[in-house]
């Protein structure tokens, strides 16, 4: 009597011998992705030929060749910059094909974690090599670019594929919950700069770096640092800390609702085209691959900006946010055009948020690690162009609504800002 495979289904192939078809059959790329998951190859393919911008990769090799070759300083600058626009690229569609497949929460807490990857690569590469102004002013510029640039410009396309006289809308509540942080964290930056105007011993009050540093009036040289300023920033930047994974379980559980609608438009006509394992190795390569394009970058910026007499504020605050944020303004933008404003402020206020929640702060406490006085004071003239924007963001959404004029405004703040950048 024949005993029924009654774990076989119909269509089971059966091999020669009468014996189930099995997994030890399987090729290599199959067991290295999940069942219905794309494969390898296809993986591949999507990740390296969906994007006209990928072709913009050969500018790491060059970059890579410049740097080692020891190139012109600004042809090194220049070919590190594009090479990291599409590495940026890359990093975010690695970063969404995971938060596909790990679902909302997961998906959104990754996104929250990998969202500034190419600014927290450059800037702990800046930290290291005792860059301080640079990592203050790319970290400043990334918060000013995505508030006034890429919100201004989102707002600004919205009405215009619109209509001139059409309006955007989106939830108020959360808005004003996403933007009431970022003021606090805006305002924490104002209490070193007012100790540091009580306590002021250097002789540059423009270089907020150099006068964390006391100095002797009878050598002229510059000692132990500011001590009580470093004690407000690195106990600061603890409290910052907190308050951010405060906030993510605010958006992600315990008032989630709030944010639904950024989950329903993230997920529209969203479908994963890689595999988990595939995403995950591809965000570890790129990962890799721009800590060294920003090693690159980071290396000619003193030189280019002696050679060309650009102002380093201005490369930090303007040159660098443009390169790492290309990504988000280009997705932000293109949603604004289909009115998914939800989105639209998910990416520019929640990218600023964490930058100044997050980024900053963990640089201190990296910094206090490693040694480097990296402390929260910034310049006045920085710490008022940080609180004005934020004021003027505050403004435009607490009514939930958007038009080109805001749009326009935000873009003309930011216009004055770089101005302003290009001649200090």
């Amino acid at each position: 009597m024949a005993v029924p495979h009654a774990d076989v289904g119909e269509s089971t192939p059966l091999l020669p011998n009468g014996s189930v078809g099995t997994s030890a059959h399987r090729s290599f790329s199959d067991v290295l992705k999940g069942r219905g998951e794309p494969s390898w190859s296809t993986s591949l393919r999507f990740y390296l030929f969906s994007s006209w911008s990928n072709a913009v990769l050969i500018f790491v090799p060059l970059s890579a060749a410049a740097h080692y070759a020891q190139w012109d300083a600004g042809a090194r600058f220049a070919l590190s910059f594009m090479a990291i626009v599409p590495l940026a690229k890359l990093l975010g569609e690695a970063t969404n094909q995971l938060s596909i497949k790990l679902g909302q929460t997961l998906g959104g807490l990754l996104n929250a974690s990998f969202g500034n990857a190419v600014e927290i690569i450059v800037a702990i590469d800046a930290l290291l090599h005792g860059q301080l102004r640079i990592v203050q002013t790319s970290l400043l510029g990334s918060i000013l670019s995505n508030l006034l640039l890429v919100l201004g410009m989102s707002f600004f396309a919205q009405g215009v594929a619109n209509g001139h006289g059409a309006e955007g809308t989106f939830g108020a509540t959360a808005a004003q919950t996403s933007t009431s942080l970022m003021t606090l964290s805006c305002l924490t930056l104002v209490i070193p700069a007012a100790y540091h105007a009580a306590k002021f011993t250097g002789d540059d009050p423009l270089d907020p770096v150099r006068t964390v540093w006391q100095r002797d009036s009878l050598s002229g040289t510059y000692g132990r640092p500011l001590d009580g300023l470093l004690v407000i920033s690195r106990g600061t930047a603890i409290l910052l800390l907190l308050t951010y994974f405060a906030y993510l379980f605010f958006q992600f559980w315990t008032h989630k609702e709030l944010f639904d609608e950024v989950k329903q438009q993230e997920g529209e006509d969203e479908r994963a085209s890689m595999s988990m394992i595939s995403a995950g190795a591809c965000l570890v390569a790129v990962t890799v691959i721009t800590s060294f394009c920003a090693d690159f970058l980071v290396a000619s910026i003193e030189e280019t900006a002696e050679n060309y007499h650009i102002p380093k504020p201005f490369i930090g605050v303007v040159l660098l946010p443009l390169v790492s944020n290309a990504a988000e303004h280009v997705t932000s933008v293109w949603m604004a055009t289909k009115s998914k404003m939800e989105l639209v402020i998910a990416i520019s206020i929640g990218s600023s948020i964490q930058i100044a929640t997050f980024v900053i702060p963990l640089l201190v406490i990296i910094g206090w690690a490693v040694g480097q006085p990296l402390s929260l004071f910034f310049a006045d003239f920085e710490t008022i162009i940080l609180f004005v924007s934020v004021l003027l963001v505050n403004l435009l959404i607490q009514d939930g609504k958007s038009n080109y004029m805001e749009g326009l405004m935000l873009i003309i703040l930011y216009a004055v800002t770089a101005l302003a950048f290009w001649v200090s």
